[in-house]
C-alpha cells in the first residue's frame, strides 16, 4: 500500500508540473551570510522555483513552514525531474549534501486536489548552504578521503557468513548514496555503490545480489565474497 500511495503522489505530482507555468525566483543571501528566509504564497496551480547556485560536497538545508496542508516543495538539481527531497513524501525538512556543482531548485506547489479548487498556501522556508560536510555532523576522517574508516563483517567461499573482518572508507554523498570501499585481505578492493534502496558495483560485470535484513544489507558477489553492511555505514550515525 505504501508503494502505491507513492507512486500516486509522484504520478500527481509529475501532471501538475506538465500543466503549470513555473514561476523562477533567485535567492539572494545577505553578505557574510549563508541563509536566508523566503516568505511567499501561491494559488491553485501556480509554481514557484527559488533558484540557487551552489557546489558539490556543500552542505544544504531547507525547512518549510506553511498553513496548507497540501502545500509542498521539492528540492532539484537543474533541470533534472528527480527530485533529490520531496516533502509530500520525505517531510518539510531537508538536509543533504549536494552531489554536483551547479543551480539547485527549491519548487513549491500545490497538490492537485489542493490546485483544482484554487485554495492558497501562505508560506515561510529557510534555507542554508555551508561550505563543507561537518556542517551535517559527517567530518571527514583525517588523513582519509572517507567519512568514516573500520571494519565490518566479511567472509569467503564456504566460510560462515560474517565469520571474518575486512576493513572499510565510505564516501558520504546524502540521501542514501554513498561509495563504500572494503579491502578484501590478500584480494582486491571492492566499491560498493549505495543509492537508497539499490546497490551495485564499481563494475557492474561483477555478479552481485544484495539482499536487505533490519537495518543491514547482505552483499555476495560472484558467489564467493560475502559482506554485511549496517545501515550506520552508509548514512551515519
Amino acid at each position: 500500500m505504501k508503494n502505491t500511495f507513492l507512486l500516486i503522489c509522484m504520478f500527481s505530482v509529475s501532471q501538475l508540473f506538465a500543466q503549470a507555468d513555473i514561476e523562477e525566483k533567485v535567492i539572494h543571501f545577505t553578505p557574510g551570510s549563508s541563509s536566508a528566509k523566503i516568505e511567499g504564497s501561491i494559488q491553485g496551480y501556480q509554481i514557484i522555483d527559488y533558484l540557487l547556485t551552489a557546489k558539490k560536497g556543500q552542505a544544504m538545508t531547507v525547512n518549510m513552514h506553511t498553513n496548507h496542508l497540501a502545500n509542498y516543495y521539492n528540492v532539484l538539481f537543474e533541470d533534472d525531474p528527480t527530485a533529490l527531497h520531496n516533502s509530500s513524501i520525505n517531510g518539510q525538512a531537508f538536509a543533504g549534501i549536494l552531489p554536483q556543482d551547479g543551480m539547485y531548485r527549491i519548487r513549491v506547489y500545490l497538490m492537485r486536489s489542493a490546485a483544482r479548487r484554487n485554495e492558497k498556501a501562505t508560506y515561510t522556508i529557510d534555507v542554508s548552504i555551508t561550505g563543507s560536510r561537518a556542517a551535517l555532523g559527517d567530518a571527514m576522517v583525517e588523513g582519509t578521503p572517507y567519512h568514516a574508516t573500520g571494519p565490518l563483517p566479511c567472509s569467503f567461499g564456504s566460510e560462515p557468513m560474517g565469520s571474518g573482518e575486512c576493513d572499510f572508507g565510505v564516501i558520504r554523498m546524502g540521501y542514501g548514496k554513498a561509495e563504500v570501499h572494503i579491502t578484501t585481505h590478500g584480494g582486491p578492493e571492492r566499491v560498493l555503490l549505495f543509492d537508497g534502496d539499490n546497490v551495485k558495483t564499481e563494475n557492474n560485470e561483477l555478479g552481485l545480489k544484495a539482499s536487505k535484513s533490519g537495518d543491514e544489507w547482505m552483499i555476495t558477489i560472484n558467489d564467493f565474497e560475502h559482506f554485511r553492511i549496517p545501515d550506520a555505514v552508509i548514512y551515519g550515525g
